[in-house]
């Protein structure tokens, strides 16, 4: 245990660390080389690891790269400008339709999209609007936050979600239905919990004719009327696909691949720089951080984690699934959601899926919305901080943590509440 424990740690810490610009999928399978070397696990092990984790991740880079195609025609631009737009200059109405626009840009493009996609977007309008530092810093957190606690409704909305359903052999159509309330009351929550956190600080007047008119930003028209079509096919691929039991990477990267096809014919994007761009690192992350978590079940994790979650099963389901979600939320914050996930998972197997199932749904909302508490907790975040930083924008621990740990606890809680 402590040697696995010990490559995990040296893992993690480089993946954040990042030292001379050496990515985090470089780090992982580094830490997943040390794990094999050391005897930690055994190539049986990598097997299971990529069984587990494939569909997820070609899932994961399909969603992104469509992510990038809508975003180079002016896709989420339009998006974030008519919702400005909408608010009749009222800062108050401005902050909530964001928090909006962000949670559906997380259940359909996964929450790493909003965090690639939107947050340069977001950032750019509202400097553009010569908001105050403290009213950015409020939109930035809190577009951040809901990038994460709206990512529970559909398989493809998370990473998390994509290797559960397929771990545990769960429908597109099942998850979502047992997921709609949950996430429902994640994002009221999560609206109303910044809200009366960041109130001070928003404007209450936002002067938003500075703004251009957002067909303006559209740089292609024919692609972009195309992608209201093409989204409502994809969308319609993932439930057929449910109904043959098909993939979801099937629909999810075949379909990018597709629109990239139809969008380099059109001459919106030119497909090499738009696969180039895309985050094939996080294929590398995955497999390489799974391999080295596979080593702390084989050190006996996951058995010491299935005796909590029985003893939580005792008193009863609300405190069993209020208690996993809280578990899985402490454990994502301390060590990456990305492991605290399968982790979560194999514990849940082995305590027994069925007869369980809220439990694991409320591992997913606690994987989903505890990392929130650290900046460590979630991919999602590490590249949500990367991009802020990128455009000069540094938000320390301290700053960061001081939100998050107010923030989390109490919209988690309501989210677990749809499960009950």
């Amino acid at each position: 245990m402590i040697l696995a424990m010990l490559v995990f740690l040296v893992t993690l810490i480089f993946v954040i660390w990042q030292p001379r610009g050496v990515q985090i999928g470089t780090s992982a399978v580094v830490g997943a080389i040390a794990a094999l070397l050391l005897g930690v696990v055994n190539f049986a092990d990598v097997l299971s690891v990529v069984d587990i984790v494939w569909d997820a991740t070609l899932a994961f880079i399909g969603i992104i790269i469509l992510s990038l195609i809508l975003d180079e025609i002016g896709f989420f631009e339009w998006a974030a400008i008519k919702m400005a737009k909408l608010s009749r200059g009222n800062g108050h109405v401005m902050f909530v339709y964001i928090l909006i626009l962000g949670a559906l840009v997380a259940a359909f493009f996964a929450n790493d999209g909003a965090a690639l996609i939107l947050t340069p977007i977001l950032l750019a309008k509202m400097k553009y609007l010569k908001m105050k530092p403290l009213a950015i810093f409020a939109f930035l957190m809190a577009g951040g936050f809901i990038g994460d606690s709206a990512s529970n409704p559909l398989v493809i909305s998370n990473l998390t979600n994509i290797v559960t359903v397929g771990y545990f052999d769960i429908g597109f159509v099942e998850y979502a239905k047992n997921m709609f309330l949950p996430n429902l009351l994640s994002i009221f929550a999560s609206i109303v919990v910044l809200w009366l956190y960041f109130r001070k600080d928003i404007p209450f007047i936002v002067d938003v004719s500075k703004l251009p008119e957002a067909s303006s930003v559209i740089k292609n028209h024919t692609m972009f009327r195309f992608s209201w079509a093409f989204l409502a096919l994809l969308m319609m691929g993932y439930f057929i696909g449910d109904i043959y039991h098909l993939p979801v990477s099937v629909f999810a990267l075949g379909g990018a691949l597709v629109f990239l096809l139809i969008a380099n014919y059109y001459k919106a994007v030119k497909p090499l720089v738009t696969i180039k761009e895309a985050p094939w690192q996080v294929v590398w992350f995955s497999v390489g951080l799974y391999v080295v978590v596979y080593g702390l079940k084989n050190a006996g994790l996951t058995d010491v984690i299935a005796s909590w979650i029985e003893e939580l099963s005792t008193h009863g389901d609300f405190v069993a699934i209020v208690g996993t979600g809280f578990l899985a939320a402490f454990v994502s914050s301390v060590m990456n959601n990305m492991p605290t996930i399968m982790i979560m998972d194999i514990a849940i197997d082995q305590v027994g899926y069925v007869g369980n199932e809220a439990l694991v749904y409320a591992n997913i909302l606690g994987s989903n919305l505890g990392p929130k508490m650290t900046p460590i907790g979630s991919l999602a975040t590490l590249l949500w901080l990367h991009v802020l930083a990128q455009k000069g924008v540094k938000i320390g621990w301290g700053e960061y943590m001081k939100v998050g740990l107010v923030i989390t606890p109490p919209v988690l809680f309501i989210a677990l509440f749809g499960l009950v």
